[in-house]
């Protein structure tokens, strides 16, 4: 099985957990998709393939505008990885492969 696909994952952040669903495409050694959550759905942007890790960035304006980076590595179902928030800091990501 491959690594695209939809994955429901939880960022812990300092405002409680955020839960989101990340849409993986891959093609080759880079990837396109979405997040989508309670504050709206974003696009994935900048995504990178290599091996079983995912990188990417997305641009969030709720609270407030920020480019935040992903890193995630998928080992079958499940996702463990982490989002920088700028400033903020970096805050774990887990998740599994949506049904």
């Amino acid at each position: 099985m491959g690594l695209s696909g939809s994955y429901e994952c939880i960022v812990k952040s300092p405002l409680g957990d955020q839960k989101s669903v990340i849409v993986v495409n891959v093609d080759g050694d880079s990837w396109t998709g979405t997040n989508s959550g309670a504050q709206g759905s974003a696009e994935i942007t900048d995504g990178k393939v290599d091996g079983n890790t995912l990188t990417w960035t997305m641009k969030m304006t709720v609270p407030m505008p920020m480019t935040l980076e992903g890193t995630a590595t998928i080992d079958g179902d499940d996702v463990t990885g982490s989002v920088k928030a700028g400033a903020f800091g970096t805050f774990p990501l887990t998740g599994k492969r949506a049904a």
